[in-house]
């Protein structure tokens, strides 16, 4: 593994910031589960970190709260549940820091609102034409 976890072009976190935790991982699994501790747990305190800037921070902080918490325990290997558990931390860290445009809302169109009752008078046309006999039967 690097010395880093590149999240994004603007920020880079030393694997030291992040917290380990090994564990059994539950289910079955034969003797090997029993004895290995595969499930693996990563902690990031998004408060804590020097890494991060001010803004980076309270956007952390607001979207995703103080403490970033990843488990693993997909795979037989405990270093493949890491290499898991770090990835998955850091797309969690790179949605959470996308800068989500402002929406406008915007009216349709001339164009589009008349192909929308052109379009509705054709379908009116269509039924009408449906009717058959006057029900006199």
């Amino acid at each position: 593994m690097d010395d880093d976890l590149r999240v994004n072009r603007w920020l880079s976190i030393p694997l030291s910031e992040l917290e380990w935790k090994f564990s059994g991982a539950g289910g079955p699994g034969g003797q090997h589960a029993n004895t290995a501790n595969t499930r693996v747990e990563v902690r990031f305190a998004v408060d804590r970190s020097p890494s991060l800037s001010a803004h980076q921070r309270a956007l952390l902080l607001d979207r995703i709260g103080p403490v970033v918490r990843v488990v693993v325990s997909d795979e037989r290997s405990q270093a493949r549940n890491r290499q898991l558990a770090v990835e998955r931390l850091r797309a969690r860290l790179a949605e959470a820091l996308q800068v989500r445009r402002h929406r406008h809302p915007t009216a349709p169109t001339k164009g589009s609102r008349e192909r929308r009752l052109a379009t509705k008078r054709r379908r009116g046309e269509v039924k009408r034409l449906r009717g058959g006999g006057d029900g006199d039967d």
